[in-house]
């Protein structure tokens, strides 16, 4: 059967997989909160299974992107997705969510860092930017589809069933994706250089290499830990922020869930036009300017955080959430395009960006329950000003960058590029 083009495919799978991922999870964090009841540390461990997994998995699994086929683990992510949605539908526990939540993070990790490295390989490094961003605005459409279907399905049926359709639709693109997906630019290690784990260990140890001598990358690391601390409470705790400490609008018998849906439109709406006018200064994709977007989209996310944690009106906390989503979803095809530009080595690119989604791992996993107990302890607004503290740090990094031009000249040309026989 013919493949389709690398972007078509790629922009694809943004829209489809957006659609099931926002669709599924604003169903879902009402479905917690509501239906089975869970309390703001219950929520947050769902994140930190999902994170320890994904801490434990995602070098792995990134090794057997570079080694074998970025193709493949992408696919047996999408499967795990799939499978993930549909425990959590089907068994309505809080065991069966952090079985599901462990099965999530094990699927992150396989497509974490094979997603991104693969397209870039397929259209070239200098190309991707652009593709990233494009892939951006295409997301957006697909989680606006995904979250109207998903809320219609909840509202007509079950909140399970919404999630339960989310599972189905990620396990046909996982077909689609074995029939359809290219893989042209990758070059698996061949077979007579494969020596099991040992092959797989030397992939490893050549991206630790290359991080080691491009001191840009370890501050990149650094930036993604304290972003992993900022935003697992968020993700885990927005819906439970709403429904408990702000309050919802009265209107008739509008069920909770289409008000979710009604909030999450409107902040897919703004990153739309957010990703639009990024797509215009994309032309041109410079270290510095990249730098400095990505501390402006930062200094603007901790105001939002502060903002929609003190919020006692749905008007400021909404427009607080929203603008927190905004700078985080416009943050992506940034800070990954700045990484891209890093990596020398096309055969552990996958590995490389793997070592950013485990920092970002550790991150989540080691302050998403202390976050969480100071919410059960004093209550979810002062996790939200937490979440918002942990990430300042980050801002010192970005304007580290930024004096150096969106580089590391004093470290950098100290430190002897690894040579094609080092790595």
């Amino acid at each position: 059967m013919t493949r389709v083009a690398p972007v078509r495919w790629f922009l694809f799978t943004e829209g489809g997989l957006s659609a099931v991922f926002a669709g599924s999870f604003t169903v879902a964090g009402v479905y917690y909160v509501t239906e089975i009841g869970l309390d703001p540390l219950q929520l947050v461990l769902i994140g930190t299974v999902m994170e320890a997994t994904a801490f434990v998995f995602e070098i792995p699994t990134g090794i057997v992107a570079d080694t074998y086929s970025r193709r493949a683990s992408l696919i047996v992510g999408w499967f795990l997705h799939g499978a993930a949605l549909l425990l959590i539908g089907l068994v309505p526990s809080y065991e069966a969510i952090l079985v599901a939540s462990g099965l999530s993070g094990l699927a992150f990790t396989f497509e974490s860092g094979a997603y991104e490295a693969w397209i870039t390989d397929e259209v070239g490094a200098d190309r991707v930017g652009p593709v990233f961003v494009r892939g951006a605005r295409v997301s957006y459409g697909g989680a606006l589809l995904g979250i109207v279907a998903a809320t219609a399905t909840a509202a007509w049926l079950d909140l399970a069933d919404a999630i339960v359709a989310g599972g189905v639709v990620a396990l046909g693109i996982a077909v689609a994706g074995l029939l359809l997906m290219p893989e042209t630019g990758f070059h698996p290690t061949p077979k007579a250089e494969r020596a099991g784990w040992r092959s797989m260990v030397g992939t490893a140890a050549a991206g630790v290499r290359l991080v080691r001598v491009q001191p840009l990358l370890l501050l990149m690391l650094a930036i993604a830990f304290f972003a992993g601390m900022s935003t697992e409470a968020l993700d885990r705790l927005w819906e439970a922020h709403f429904l408990r400490d702000i309050g919802l609008p009265s209107l008739g018998s509008l069920d909770p869930v289409w008000w979710f849906a009604v909030f999450r439109v409107g902040e897919l709406l703004l990153g739309l036009a957010g990703t639009t006018f990024l797509l215009r200064r994309f032309q041109s994709g410079k270290a510095s300017r990249l730098a400095r977007t990505l501390l402006v989209l930062t200094a603007v996310q901790c105001a939002a955080i502060v903002v929609f944690g003190l919020a006692t009106g749905i008007v400021v906390g909404l427009l607080g959430f929203w603008l927190y989503n905004l700078t985080r979803q416009l943050t992506q095809p940034v800070a990954m395009t700045w990484l891209n530009q890093n990596i020398d080595d096309s055969r552990v690119r996958a590995t490389v960006i793997s070592m950013t989604g485990q920092v970002d791992a550790i991150g989540q996993a080691g302050g998403g329950p202390l976050i969480g107990a100071l919410g059960n302890a004093f209550g979810i607004r002062l996790a939200m000003l937490a979440s918002a503290a942990v990430l300042t740090p980050a801002l010192a990094l970005y304007a580290r960058a930024l004096r150096h031009d969106g580089r590391e000249p004093e470290l950098g040309e100290s430190a002897a590029a690894p040579s094609a026989g080092d790595r």
